[in-house]
């Protein structure tokens, strides 16, 4: 035995103290922050592999060699001040807002939605240990198992699905899937959710077939491994799924007889036939589990066989009801003297007294055939105890030895060792041989459904759709050819599509075309809501969204959408108002958990960048707070940062300060030659020539770069601000760029504070990453912004047509009226609406010489978006905030309303409405 065990661990930057401080080396260190409870497995069990969900970073799912599939979320939960103290760890701190919203006490579920939302962000290195704030409180993270799904053991298996869809079990019938495993149990699957149903330990060997009796109860045989002698142990159960009852059927016997070849369940359920391998076959009654007929030793051995779907309950219990009418008839004359009343209620106790009798004592006729060896068929009738031979079919000498039958209404249809197939029309009394080439015809079943005359065949290198009608091949699946595994088992599950058994351990279930075959969600029979808004139509799920992200028509957040006047479809809002519910845990939350929620990542990175930076430049327009030289607004000491992860969108202290620790942490890692002169490169870039020089003299004397490092290192430290020295080296590193040697003489003009003509050169030779990377480590915040800027115009050309990247670019530099019209010329007219009104309430002016008409123009626009979808009072209320732009959509709306006629959007409209959804 073994552990298996999933950790969370923190990463942080420890520093190494040295003599000089300016020189400090940096550690990255990994402290544990939690761990699941152990999981005990055998040393056969290993992980195959962890994946993270990407979107919220805060669940993982570990899929192990047995084929479980084990779901951990990642909690977190406020904890005492000591707790962190007794482990020697930095503690842990809740975030203090959710996307610049502060959080408050109604919002205690948004931390747990994402990884970053449950840790509030630190400083990166270099600095004490955090401290809390005003509303953050320590936290500790906890690894909670919240599903376990559970894989099929390994191969063979056998399939049996239960019986079909009909209008007498509608109401409680469940599409069950029963797989016996070579272990001995029996495991049930749903097909409607593709969940475990039940698992059932049934047998000590391997599981050979399978029958249903009922929808709720089935027989299961399986056989042990042969003694000397041949003779094995046979096990046949029955199995209650609704009380997990299990009892031998044949009682006492089975131990060291003949292993049993099938068992077949007659089409009204009443009789069961054993059949072994060189012994007569057994017929048992399956109401009672009486053994009814034990076949003599002279009993021919069968080879195949199956029962008829033809019987005489029907007219069985109409001579039964006649006989108990004229019973009542004759009662009823007998006794007339006793009142209307009383005899009223006698018939009625007669009638159902005959009827319960009925369904307890009628035994119908029914029949099955079967094949010996030699290819002759035989039919047997069946009623009650009496069992009686019937007709004998020579063989036919087309066929080898008959593998296997299956029979429905007038067709009946044999399967050969040879891979033929006989079709035999009862009612015309006609046959036809056809030959499939295929090799041993392993299995043959009809498919469910009253006239669907389709039948699936299985062989051993594969499986074929035929249409019994027709007599010619539907679909085929061969091994080698466009699948690589072995089929061991088959059934249909619908009327219309089939399951395989394989080699490869699992069980699939395919169209008749034999492709995947997929399931709609929507119509899947699910124990918990599901937050899935991809489930509902384009137009519906815009709806929602819309719905969701603002509501300035109501003083109140609300999650009820009847009580807007939204014109819909019944079944349409219903489906909405079931997404709604699903969130019901959640009081009125930021708008960028429904955007994560959603899953839409470009949203969220919008929305995450813009809310940022909206807030940062607002409060540097405020009149009491100055920002130091050199600063963006965004850069103050006490305002918070972008979250690194955004890269070159951060502000630009704030991104050179990580820069410089990041290669901090890549010195201290050295291992080559190579990668110490990529941080010597890296740190002559950042301004940092004495560490740069230090790298340089590192060089031994045997490498062929010793003599040009040494040289560049002499050069580093004589630089002067002279104009003669500099305009040499701005000569030569002109050259160098023109004759191929780019990232040389961009290191030559960055030594004499020439940043802004390196970056330049760079955007001139297609370098706009690198050149943009620069202007931020290097550049003041005017240059800088020049660099960026330069780089969004060219994000937006034809020839690169990243306008997406160029607006969250513009968002860093503040250009929000040119990140307005960019957004309303993409035709997002939602984002345009929502961003222009962050920027109106938040204080953050549209600097431009006529800020209305953009106004105007988005929100009319989105006004126009909110009709398509049926959104009315989001409409008029946005039509209104444009002005002298929104009174003709106003007047239109109103005067639809006044007529009684509610707005139709015209196709363009709503084309270009779904067609914004990303």
């Amino acid at each position: 035995m073994r552990n298996l065990v999933i950790y969370l661990k923190y990463v942080m930057c420890s520093v190494v103290p040295v003599i000089d401080p300016e020189q400090n080396v940096q550690e990255l260190v990994y402290d544990l922050r939690s761990q699941c409870d152990a999981i005990r497995v055998t040393k056969t069990v290993r992980p195959y592999r962890v994946v993270i969900c990407p979107v919220n970073e805060n669940s993982a799912a570990l899929v192990v060699s047995d084929g479980r599939v084990m779901l951990w979320e990642l909690k977190a939960h406020a904890s005492k001040s000591s707790s962190s103290l007794s482990s020697g760890l930095p503690p842990l701190f809740s975030p203090v807002n959710f996307c610049g919203t502060p959080l408050h006490q109604n919002q205690k579920c948004i931390p747990d939605l994402s990884l970053n939302t449950m840790i509030g962000h630190s400083l990166i290195s270099g600095v004490d240990s955090p401290r809390p704030v005003a509303g953050q409180q320590e936290i500790h993270m906890k690894f909670l198992l919240t599903g376990l799904l559970s894989g099929l053991p390994l191969p063979p298996f056998s399939l049996r699905m239960c019986p079909p869809l009909t209008t007498k079990n509608i109401n409680h019938y469940q599409p069950l899937l029963a797989v016996g495993t070579s272990n001995g149990s029996v495991l049930v699957y749903n097909l409607t959710s593709g969940l475990l149903h039940k698992e059932l330990s049934v047998h000590s060997c391997e599981v050979r077939g399978i029958e249903w009796v009922s929808l709720t109860s089935f027989l299961s045989f399986a056989t042990s491994v042969p003694n000397n002698l041949g003779l094995v142990r046979n096990e046949l159960q029955h199995v209650d799924l609704r009380t997990g009852r299990c009892f031998a059927f044949r009682g006492e016997r089975g131990n060291d007889e003949p292993a049993i070849e099938m068992i077949k369940v007659s089409h009204l359920k009443q009789y069961l036939v054993v059949v072994f391998r060189d012994k007569p076959l057994e017929l048992w009654d399956v109401r009672t589990g009486t053994l009814l007929r034990e076949m003599a030793k002279n009993f021919p051995t069968v080879t195949a066989l199956e029962w008829s779907p033809s019987h005489n309950l029907k007219s069985l219990k109409k001579k039964q009801l006649a006989a108990r009418e004229a019973m009542a008839r004759q009662t009823t004359l007998a006794d007339a003297e006793q009142s209307s009343v009383e005899s009223s209620v006698i018939s009625l106790l007669q009638d159902a007294e005959s009827k319960s009798e009925m369904s307890q004592g009628i035994s119908a006729r029914e029949h099955f055939v079967f094949t010996d060896t030699d290819g002759q068929v035989y039919h047997i009738t069946v009623e009650g105890n009496t069992v009686k031979d019937g007709a004998r079919i020579p063989p036919d000498g087309s066929m080898g030895s008959i593998a296997c039958i299956a029979w429905k209404g007038d067709t009946l249809v044999l399967g050969d060792v040879d891979g033929n197939l006989n079709f035999w029309d009862l009612k015309a009394r006609l046959s036809r041989a056809v030959p499939t080439h295929r090799g041993w015809v392993k299995k043959i079943r009809f498919a469910p459904g009253k006239g669907n005359q389709k039948l699936l065949v299985m062989y051993t290198d594969g499986a074929e759709v035929w249409d019994t009608k027709e007599v010619q091949m539907v679909s085929s699946i061969r091994v080698g050819r466009n699948v690589n595994y072995r089929i061991l088992d088959i059934d249909w599950c619908t009327s219309d599509k089939v399951v395989l058994a394989s080699d490869d351990g699992c069980v699939r279930v395919l169209e008749m075309a034999m492709k995947s075959a997929s399931y709609r969600m929507d119509e899947q029979d699910l124990t918990d809501p599901v937050w899935c808004p991809y489930l509902l139509l384009p137009r519906a799920a815009l709806t929602l969204k819309a719905f969701l992200l603002l509501q300035p028509w109501s003083d109140t957040f609300t999650m009820d959408i009847t009580h807007v006047d939204y014109k819909e479809k019944d079944e349409i809002k219903g489906l909405i108002q079931e997404q709604l519910n699903s969130l019901s845990k959640y009081e009125k939350p930021h708008s960028l958990f429904f955007i994560r929620l959603f899953g839409d990542e470009s949203d969220l990175q919008f929305w995450t960048v813009a809310a940022h930076y909206i807030q940062s430049f607002a409060q540097s327009c405020q009149p009491n707070r100055s920002v130091p030289e050199g600063q963006t607004p965004a850069e103050g000491p006490q305002s918070s940062h972008l979250d690194i992860c955004h890269d070159i969108l951060c502000e630009n202290s704030f991104f050179q300060r990580f820069q410089l620790e990041r290669v901090r942490l890549q010195e201290v890692k050295r291992s080559s030659y190579e990668h110490t002169k990529k941080c010597a490169d890296q740190l002559l870039l950042l301004g940092q020539t004495d560490r740069a020089v230090q790298l340089l003299l590192e060089t031994s004397a045997d490498n062929s770069s010793y003599y040009c490092d040494s040289l560049k290192a002499c050069l580093v430290t004589t630089i002067t601000s002279s104009g003669p020295s500099q305009s040499t080296i701005k000569l030569v590193a002109t050259n160098m760029i023109a004759n191929g040697k780019l990232a040389e003489g961009v290191q030559l003009l960055c030594l004499i504070d020439k940043a802004a003509d390196a970056c330049r050169y760079l955007q001139t030779y297609g370098e706009w990453n690198r050149a943009a990377w620069l202007a931020k480590v290097r550049l003041s915040p005017a240059e800088s912004s020049d660099v960026l800027k330069r780089w969004a115009e060219h994000l937006c050309s034809p020839q690169v047509n990243q306008k997406s990247k160029a607006i969250l670019v513009l968002l860093s530099l503040g250009c929000f009226h040119k990140v307005g019209e960019m957004l309303h010329s993409m035709r997002y007219f939602d984002r345009t609406a929502l961003f222009i009104e962050a920027c109106l309430k938040y204080g953050s002016s549209l600097t431009t010489a006529s800020p209305h008409k953009l106004i105007g123009a988005a929100f009319v626009d989105y006004a126009k978006l909110l009709r398509s979808i049926g959104l009315k009072q989001g409409a008029v209320l946005w039509a209104s905030r444009a002005g002298e732009a929104g009174k003709e959509l106003l007047d239109e709306l109103s005067q639809k309303e006044s007529m009684g006629l509610e707005p139709s959007p015209s196709e363009e409209e709503v084309d270009n409405s779904l067609g914004n959804v990303e």
